[in-house]
């Protein structure tokens, strides 16, 4: 058993090494909530991955602040915990806000790992030494500048080059890509950019030997992604939509999609994430896990969880250069020439926080503790 003496919050700023363009809009930094949890001795971090708008959910960093210093980090101070799988049954009257509680839940399974003196991929019960690595390549301002990024990823070794895609940057620069480059692994993400009215477009798709098409259609559709997935040979991959293991039993059941993208933080934790490559591993579909311009912290989340056995398909977990000019752990996460990451076997994370910079990066702070029980 163990118990959380304090949680400190940070919002840290950083700025991306370079632009990132999705269907969204465009992302040239990140305002960032980093959670510090103290117990045993010990420190463990975690990493909300919401953004500066509520745009890829309804949550965004404002809104966790709120959540956490309110409602999450109350019932999580002071409580006897098992470990990370406590938190889910702690925070359930708390509706949604699942980037909010993954971050604390993570930290929590952090410092477990570190009081069993174990890796956090042990700890998830993942089994892989190294992990496959792809890259997603955000839209650019032209198609020659999208194919030197494409090249330098392919040089870098990236099993896995996506593309973000968007009405007018689709068909044309899949066609230019497959003709310069017929034979890479070669995947879209469209973060629900199209509906009904363009099933015939994307079903044009079929001719690039796409790995799969991701979320093409509305954030929160299971029903209408069906119906396209029945049109079109292209495995359809869900991410928005698959909040918890619930919903991607139905996304299966209903044939929605063919692969699931695995979101730490957009399933609420390491608990759920586990629950959801579960369901999917019984089921025979294959998962992979996303990014979300995490910093190292979360990054090295991602790891521990793509380390997991039905992590077959390589997912967007790059190194720490593709995004940040220095990031906030040591090492930094490099990927190997083959296109992998060794999986820590340190205790915890396996990564060392670098404390000195992300308080140089802090532009606000919270500290919450444990109340003293008083005795009558």
């Amino acid at each position: 058993m163990l118990k959380i003496d304090a949680i400190h919050l940070r919002e840290i700023n950083m700025p991306l090494a370079h632009p990132f363009e999705t269907s969204f809009g465009l992302t040239t930094g990140r305002r960032i909530l980093l959670v510090e949890i103290e117990a045993e001795g010990l420190t463990a971090w975690g990493e909300c991955v919401a953004g500066e708008h509520p745009y890829f959910s309804d949550e965004m960093i404002d809104t966790a602040w709120i959540i956490t210093e309110t409602e999450l980090a109350p019932r999580l101070l002071g409580v006897e915990l098992q470990g990370g799988g406590s938190c889910p049954s702690l925070f359930r009257q708390v509706r949604g806000h699942r980037m909010a509680k993954a971050a604390l839940e993570n930290a929590v399974w952090d410092l477990e790992a570190q009081i069993e003196q174990v890796p956090l991929a042990q700890l998830l019960g993942g089994t892989r030494s190294v992990i496959a690595c792809g890259v997603s390549i955000g839209i650019q301002p032209s198609i020659e500048q999208l194919m030197e990024k494409i090249a330098t990823e392919i040089a870098a070794g990236y099993q896995r080059i996506k593309l973000k895609c968007k009405h007018d940057w689709d068909t044309r620069v899949f066609e230019a890509v497959r003709t310069r480059w017929p034979d890479i692994t070669l995947s879209c993400d469209a973060n629900s950019a199209y509906r009904m009215k363009d099933f015939d477009h994307l079903s044009s798709w079929d001719q690039f030997n796409l790995l799969m098409i991701e979320q093409p259609l509305w954030y929160d559709d299971f029903y209408f992604h069906s119906m396209l997935q029945k049109r079109i040979k292209t495995a359809i991959c869900l991410d928005e939509s698959i909040r918890n293991r619930r919903d991607a039993l139905a996304a299966i059941e209903m044939q929605s999609c063919r692969i699931i993208n695995i979101k730490v933080g957009r399933v609420g934790g390491f608990s759920e994430a586990i629950a959801v490559h579960n369901a999917a591993d019984e089921r025979g579909i294959p998962v992979w896990c996303g990014g979300m311009l995490e910093t190292g912290i979360g990054r090295a989340h991602n790891i521990a969880l793509s380390s997991l056995p039905n992590f077959s398909l390589p997912g967007d977990v790059s190194a720490s250069s593709r995004y940040w000019s220095e990031d906030i752990i040591e090492p930094a996460v490099t990927v190997s020439k083959k296109g992998e990451i060794v999986v820590p076997t340190n205790p915890g994370i396996g990564y060392a926080v670098k404390r000195d910079y992300i308080e140089s990066l802090t532009v606000r702070r919270q500290t919450l503790r444990a109340k003293a029980r008083v005795l009558a």
